[in-house]
């Protein structure tokens, strides 16, 4: 499915409403002004509210799992608004929230 790319601006959150950031943008690749963010580049999560029973902590990193089949970035699939990811240590998703509007992808 086509989407927006990523880009170091978007806002992505985990599932319990901490803050994402990607560690390490493309800086050869600009979207409205900012770099790209490629499947390769971890998240670090900041503020995650989970208080888990079981004591695995809070969400700590986030890694997507799945990029663009059709647009590549120095030979790495682009996220897209609709990449897959997977946080640690708790197993659940971040969510892409707010994303550049002009750059899609497939």
């Amino acid at each position: 499915m086509p989407g927006f790319l990523l880009h170091f601006g978007a806002t992505v959150i985990c599932a319990h409403g901490g803050q994402a950031m990607p560690s390490v943008p493309n800086p050869r690749v600009l979207v409205s002004g900012q770099p790209i963010v490629t499947q390769t580049s971890p998240y670090f999560v900041a503020g995650c509210a989970f208080v888990p029973p079981a004591g695995n902590g809070p969400c700590l990193t986030g890694q997507f799992v799945t990029g663009a089949l059709r647009v590549l970035a120095e030979g790495v699939p682009v996220l897209l608004q609709d990449s897959q990811s997977i946080c640690a240590p708790t197993g659940t998703p971040l969510s892409v929230l707010l994303t550049q509007l002009r750059v899609k992808g497939t």
